[in-house]
């Protein structure tokens, strides 16, 4: 029969329950350690870690309080808070095993023991073991995932006035539970708010979950964000929490709010109000413990005045309200935000560039930026990847063919995109390299 991987630590002054203990256990476990002297497993749990630990309650010849394994307890989860202790306590102990487990211990068998009864116990602490493992991994993997997630918004870049208030609002309201609402264009950086005065909270080291409102249906909205349960619908093979639950604790950023009809806006509206949600399928209130942040680049006060946005609502997200300025008006960022970009696209393809010639700066600081901030950075990114040498040319920056231009640029077609669709953008780009050397190919390629 194939073992169940598991080390298991034995500690018991008593030599025959520990030879016992030893035959039983390691008939099923991969791994068994006994120990007489419970005074070293300082040493045992310095050098190792167990999953499962059988620990006796008294030690002493003619001991009957349990304080001894009371005491032993406590120093074991003060060593390793992870550990999971059963108690070995004689018949009539049992009230002193149970103030043991309101102790932290997990468990208690009763001797003499039961085999099937020790088994089954120590089997139950060793799941018990391997799941608190794969939550603390699981929480481990997200924290190196939402910092790695978060690099590419560890820093609000700017030099523009215009972004002073933006910055002394996140200062005052990051250390809050406040709800705030983020207003502006697309492309102007209301996820990288969001994201800073996240991790500029108290909620900083739980989860921050965003959801775009504008691409989800209807018919799912319940679903996404309140959860639901094994055969609520169709396809509903398993019970599934929603991005309430999911950001229980942490941060929710509703993306797109606008985008919300008036009948999930109502829904959404409810359960703001009762901090508690309802799984599609079941009846049972599940609470929820949020900060929330709210963003669209629609005019909601307009929206409100015109019925299509409920006012209830409005006053519900909108405690702190910010609203982000364009890119045209805060020109001042523009060389600094190209020149970030430009490091970074290079770093990300290994191209040497690092410089733009003065008229490819001129080129980009004359451009309206229609898309803001995500539009410069596509076409930084373009920029690099088309550029030849160590410096990026007025050629290598396609900007829409409405962007006014120095006038010493180059104004060909090549130099413009018609949209900002990607296939579209390389296809432009090919061209422009054909028609750069002449059709060659393998110079283009």
């Amino acid at each position: 029969m194939e073992k169940t991987q598991g080390r298991i630590l034995v500690i018991d002054d008593d030599q025959d329950v520990l030879v016992t203990a030893r035959i039983v256990l390691k008939k099923v476990f991969t791994e068994v350690t006994v120990e007489r002297d419970p005074a070293n497993m300082y040493k045992l749990l310095g050098r190792d870690s167990y999953d499962v630990i059988l620990l006796d309650m008294n030690f002493k010849a003619g001991a009957t309080s349990g304080r001894e394994g009371l005491h032993w307890l406590k120093e074991i989860l003060r060593k390793d808070p992870n550990a999971q202790v059963v108690l070995n306590t004689a018949y009539g102990d049992v009230e002193l095993a149970v103030h043991g487990m309101k102790e932290g211990a997990v468990d208690f068998v009763v001797k003499p023991w039961d085999e099937d009864k020790l088994l089954a116990t120590i089997h139950s602490a060793l799941r018990l073991a391997h799941s608190n493992r794969e939550v603390q991994l699981l929480k481990q993997k997200q924290q190196v995932l939402s910092s790695d997630l978060d690099r590419q918004y560890q820093e609000m870049l700017s030099v523009s006035p215009a972004m002073d208030p933006i910055f002394e609002t996140i200062d005052k309201v990051a250390a809050t539970d406040a709800t705030m609402l983020i207003l502006g264009e697309n492309g102007t950086g209301k996820e990288l708010v969001a994201r800073a005065l996240h991790r500029k909270s108290p909620r900083a080291r739980e989860a921050f979950i965003k959801v775009d409102l504008g691409s989800i249906t209807e018919s799912l909205f319940e679903s996404e964000l309140f959860g639901h349960t094994k055969g609520s619908f169709t396809d509903a093979r398993e019970d599934r929490p929603g991005r309430f639950e999911v950001a229980n604790g942490g941060t929710l950023f509703l993306d797109e709010i606008g985008n919300l009809s008036l009948p999930l806006q109502a829904k959404l509206l409810s359960a703001l109000q009762n901090r508690q949600i309802i799984r599609v399928g079941s009846n049972r209130h599940i609470a929820i413990d949020i900060r929330l942040i709210c963003a669209t680049n629609m005019p909601l006060y307009d929206m409100v005045a015109n019925g299509s946005f409920r006012q209830d609502l409005l006053y519900r997200i909108n405690t702190v309200e910010v609203t982000l300025p364009p890119l045209r008006e805060r020109p001042e960022d523009v060389p600094m935000l190209a020149q970030h970009f430009l490091c970074s696209y290079a770093d990300k393809y290994n191209k040497g560039c690092r410089d733009l010639e003065p008229e490819a700066m001129y080129k980009l600081t004359h451009y309206r930026w229609p898309g803001n901030i995500r539009e410069l950075q596509h076409a930084m990114e373009r920029a690099v990847i088309m550029s030849e040498g160590n410096t990026v040319k007025p050629d290598d920056i396609m900007v829409k063919s409405e962007a006014p231009a120095g006038p010493t640029l180059n104004s060909s077609p090549a130099t413009s995109a018609p949209t900002l669709n990607l296939e579209d953008m390389e296809r432009e780009a090919i061209r422009a390299a054909l028609s750069r050397h002449n059709g060659n190919v393998s110079k283009a390629a």
